[in-house]
């Protein structure tokens, strides 16, 4: 609905008031009336009609209401029409995608700019993903939305040849949406993954559109088992009969098109790496090597973290924990959590303790903290 509007109306927050005063008028409406036809459509033209409202009420703007796509008599705010006038374009979200990852914008802004808009995240979620304070946060989001109404940015996909300039920013969205969903928001998953899949269709010659495919798909596929109940289970823990092995297959046929296309990116790498996680047993030296291929590609310290984990799976917690101590992660909750992890298997309890405590600070979800807490209940 957002990037409907978003495509219609060219402002991010015009747009979701629009939304905002569509969502209160079904409240206070369908209760009484009954729930349109085509609730979707309805919210749509109602979200329209109201931004169209107030833009005549504002005279200050008057002159853009002759801007606007629309005639002067608009579909009536309670009527319920079909779904398919409203649509313009095939896939309005990833056109959505596209205008905010316009290189106009600097690449944190991008990304930002799309999990606002697309993946519905609160500031602080996106702070937390990108690691930064909220308020800065809230300052490369507002100066987003004003470069893109100021200079007039398109909604948009670009033509072919302008593709590849916005590759990386949109894989990175999808990335980070994803990402979100894996935590537990399932629905943002599934959300990327069919994004990811319009991409690979929209760009199939490009490995990394279908890496970045791949690898979300073989994660989602374990998404029945990491929680029982509210509880987090680590993969070694795992029930495998729970793993969509369909997925997982899928997800290694669309690894072998990126591969076959000299895929040697980020996303293919990790979704290698994500292929040999689904595998029984672990080859976890092989595991940690590829992390520090990964970590040559990205200078990540998250990705060191993730192959000093490896490492330690392979045999060397001590090696592991020498790795971990070297990297500046004191506000990621990971860095703390494989920190206790270490510590306890290294003997070390009352470090283990405190590294753990950290950690359980910095949890943002019930599955995690309930983790961290039967950890410092184990030490």
């Amino acid at each position: 609905m957002l990037a409907s509007l978003v495509g219609y109306l060219g402002d991010f927050d015009r747009a979701e008031e629009a939304a905002q005063e569509a969502f209160a008028a079904a409240v206070s409406r369908w209760p009484g009336s009954g729930v349109p036809a085509n609730p979707g459509a309805w919210l749509v033209t109602t979200a329209r009609n109201k931004a169209i409202d107030r833009i005549r009420r504002d005279r200050t703007l008057a002159e853009k209401i002759r801007l606007l796509p629309v005639a002067e008599a608009v579909v009536d705010e309670f009527e319920a029409i079909d779904g398919a006038a409203l649509t313009v374009i095939k896939d309005e979200r990833l056109e959505l995608i596209f205008a905010c990852c316009h290189p106009a914008l600097p690449p944190a802004g991008q990304v930002a700019l799309t999990l606002r808009a697309l993946g519905g995240l609160e500031t602080a979620e996106i702070a937390q993903a990108f690691l930064v304070p909220e308020e800065t946060m809230k300052r490369r989001l507002s100066r987003a939305k004003a470069k893109i109404k100021a200079t007039g940015i398109p909604f948009a996909v670009p033509g072919a040849r302008l593709l590849p300039e916005r590759l990386d920013a949109v894989l990175a969205v999808l990335y980070l949406i994803y990402n979100e969903g894996y935590r537990g928001r399932v629905d943002l998953g599934a959300e990327a993954i069919r994004l990811g899949r319009v991409l690979a269709a929209l760009m199939p010659d490009m490995p990394e559109t279908h890496g970045l495919l791949a690898l979300m798909m073989m994660h989602h596929a374990r998404r029945a088992a990491r929680f029982a109940g509210d509880d987090l289970v680590l993969l070694d823990d795992q029930d495998r009969s729970l793993w969509d092995m369909r997925q997982i297959a899928e997800g290694r046929a669309v690894l072998d098109r990126a591969v076959a296309l000299g895929g040697r990116g980020t996303y293919v790498v990790q979704a290698v790496i994500a292929s040999m996680q689904a595998r029984e047993p672990v080859d976890w030296p092989r595991v940690a090597a590829l992390y520090g291929r990964l970590a040559e590609l990205t200078g990540s310290p998250v990705v060191e973290l993730n192959r000093a984990a490896a490492v330690a799976q392979a045999g060397d917690p001590a090696a592991a924990l020498r790795a971990v101590d070297g990297l500046g992660l004191d506000g990621y909750l990971y860095f703390h959590s494989t920190r206790g992890e270490l510590l306890r298997r290294l003997g070390r309890g009352a470090e283990a303790g405190a590294a753990y405590r950290r950690a359980l600070e910095l949890a943002t979800s019930t599955p995690e903290r309930r983790f961290l807490t039967r950890r410092l209940e184990d030490l």
